[in-house]
């Protein structure tokens, strides 16, 4: 097989590549049939309609308990003038549920009943017939339609079948998928390995079947191990999941442009391409393609791409080849906290932390990268950005998709601002509580976190803004960036600010004065950030240009972010903090203290959320827990900050 890429020749839109797929198969002919118990059928999809044998109830039934009468016979009762009835002649005791006496046709309330002795009761009001009487076939009448063909079934139904005598139903065979990962580089996570540079441990497949557990019209998905990137061994896996009686067998990790990408030729060799390349970001990538009258679906290998081809293409397509669609997931309206940039021609899909901020959702856009798997447990929304737009602006109301109950959000914390290790902490607490929290976290640097307290769009921000000026943290800035904004200002901890270096120092880095070296390579953090204004006013104290610093440009959002560079020897240094060096056993040169704290609208102060947030900052035993984190003093936690105070205790 030659080295040559892949080339995209044409890419389509989503419902393109699906009415491809949809006309390349028959599906009436692939999909058989199947009787299942009627009690096992939930989640099954009804292949013909069912009618029902039994009506319900099968019977005129007392619907209260009390007494069944004729209703003629009780018309004469009135308020204060009270009818005797007769027990065997006028009236039979019943309870709920039980068959109504002959003869009889109405029941009245036991409430309502006067029992003056064990064969007379009295009645001040008359029954009306069949009040509180559930009729012959009042549900279910015998051989009436009781659900359609192509029916989901739910837990609802199956009371509904056995209540009607049906004991088995005919519904649509499951739906088989057969993942196959691919992948020179990928190691088996059931070998528990541990990889070296580049490898990685598999796991896109496992989302595929975790996903496929929660779809609800009867799936099956069966993924084996990694295969390597050979043409043969993938072409022969591939006839084998088909041989196995697949209907879709996806093949991950081979559907890009790359030399060693090789899924295209293989669905070429065993069938044909109906579409390489969707204009979806992330996911562009998928390849759609049939065999055998089955459907072929090449999945890329980046996590984030890779839920995209099986949210938006496997999980359509499987649905249609049960005879149903996918549900929608709820929808909700989320003012974004920050402008979203997009590429035109593709419509891109954005994750989004999602939380209520005052009277409506807040959404601020995480990472973006289609190998950012993390993206995907943090995020409680996606947008979706049509393909004729460049974007979404700051502050701009959207429409987006839920990723879970509307009710969760209202669960959710919307921090924006600072990253600090103690975050996470937090986070864990927050979810320990008697009833759970979630602690979201849009790291945008201290400058970002105050915009989006401007505009309303965060519950709180992490903040560590030094002024030289005068000595002070974080309230000069309130004062240029939140004019006339009523705020409370908590502090979190002091923390240590310095250089993060490699373990023992090899390249002897001392201070800001070595970032100036050639053989010293940095990394910084985002524009904005509060460490990255504590860089710039240490190199202008030493008279040091950033343009002389190798790896300004180079920008982490994260202090681990900053740390990992140092781990894997991108960088020589980078300036962070103490607990995040003490994490991955690094050196740290130390440069500063500085003082993070919380900024609070003083509106939110009364938020249940907030206080549930501030209990625990000002917990003895959270306290101690951040302290032997390393790095952290704690003399001001919980405290609440007045200008002027800097590091001292005011």
């Amino acid at each position: 097989m030659s080295e040559d890429r892949n080339i995209y020749l044409r890419t389509v839109a989503l419902a393109e590549a699906l009415d491809l797929a949809k006309g390349a198969v028959d599906r009436a002919a692939i999909l058989g049939v199947e009787t299942v118990p009627a009690h096992e059928a939930a989640g099954r999809v009804t292949a013909a309609p069912v009618f029902a044998r039994y009506s319900s109830p099968t019977f005129h039934a007392a619907a209260m308990d009390g007494i069944a009468v004729r209703a003629a016979t009780t018309f004469a009762a009135r308020a204060g003038r009270p009818l005797a009835l007769r027990r065997g002649a006028d009236y039979e005791p019943v309870n709920t549920g039980q068959p109504l006496p002959p003869g009889m046709d109405a029941v009245i309330m036991v409430e309502h009943v006067e029992q003056v002795d064990a064969d007379t009761a009295c009645i001040e009001a008359p029954a009306f017939p069949w009040s509180h009487v559930r009729r012959i076939g009042e549900d279910i009448v015998a051989t009436e339609l009781l659900l359609p063909r192509n029916h989901r079934l739910s837990p609802y139904d199956v009371g509904a079948l056995l209540a009607a005598g049906i004991w088995e139903v005919a519904v649509r065979e499951r739906v088989r998928i057969h993942c196959i990962p691919s992948g020179d580089e990928v190691l088996d996570f059931r070998d528990r390995p541990a990889p070296a540079p580049g490898e990685a441990v598999e796991s896109n497949s496992q989302v595929l079947v975790s996903l496929a557990k929660g779809w609800t019209w009867g799936v099956e998905v069966v993924a084996g191990p990694p295969v390597a990137d050979e043409p043969e061994a993938l072409a022969a896996a591939v006839e084998a999941a088909l041989d196995a009686g697949a209907h879709i067998v996806v093949l991950g990790a081979g559907s890009s442009a790359g030399s060693r990408d090789f899924s295209r030729a293989v669905f070429e060799r065993v069938g044909r391409v109906l579409a390489h390349g969707i204009r979806v970001m992330p996911g562009k990538p998928t390849i759609v393609g049939a065999a055998r009258g089955r459907l072929l679906v090449g999945a890329p290998g980046y996590p984030v791409s890779a839920v995209v081809c099986y949210e938006d293409v496997v999980a359509p397509l499987a649905a249609w080849l049960a005879h149903t669609v996918a549900p929608e997931r709820p929808r909700a309206r989320v003012r974004l906290a920050r402008r979203t940039p997009s590429r035109l021609g593709l419509e891109e899909r954005v994750r989004l932390a999602v939380g209520r901020v005052g009277g409506e959702l807040s959404g601020a856009p995480l990472g973006r990268g289609a190998g950012m798997i993390t993206t995907l447990t943090r995020a409680q929304a996606v947008l979706r950005i049509p393909e004729n737009l460049e974007g979404r602006e700051a502050g701009e109301v959207v429409e987006v998709d839920l990723l879970g109950a509307p009710s969760d959000v209202e669960r959710v914390l919307m921090h924006v601002g600072s990253h600090d290790n103690t975050l996470d902490r937090i986070a864990d607490r927050l979810m320990g509580l008697e009833t759970p929290l979630v602690l979201v976290s849009a790291h945008v640097g201290s400058m970002g976190g105050l915009a989006a307290l401007a505009q309303g769009t965060a519950l709180f921000a992490g903040c560590h803004l030094f002024d030289p000026a005068t000595g002070d943290f974080n309230f000069p800035f309130l004062e240029r960036h939140l004019p006339g904004v009523d705020v409370t200002v908590i502090n979190l901890a002091i923390r240590h600010q310095g250089l993060i270096v490699a373990p023992s120092n090899p390249k002897s880095i001392r201070g800001v004065a070595d970032l100036a070296r050639a053989d010293v390579r940095f990394v910084n953090r985002q524009r904005g950030a509060g460490t990255r204004i504590l860089l710039d006013h240490h190199l202008a104290l030493a008279h040091i240009d950033p343009s002389a610093v190798r790896g300004y440009g180079d920008e982490e959002v994260t202090h681990m972010g900053v740390a990992v560079n140092v781990k894997t020897g991108a960088a020589d240094c980078g300036l962070g903090i103490l607990s995040a060096a003490a994490a991955l056993e690094l050196g740290f040169v130390p440069m500063a203290r500085e003082r993070y704290d919380l900024i609070i609208p003083a509106a939110a102060l009364a938020d249940a959320r907030v206080a549930a947030l501030l209990g625990i900052v000002r917990s003895p035993d959270f306290q101690a827990e951040i302290r032997a984190m390393g790095g952290y003093e704690t003399t001001l936690t919980g405290r609440v900050m007045a200008p002027g105070m800097g590091l001292a205790d005011g």
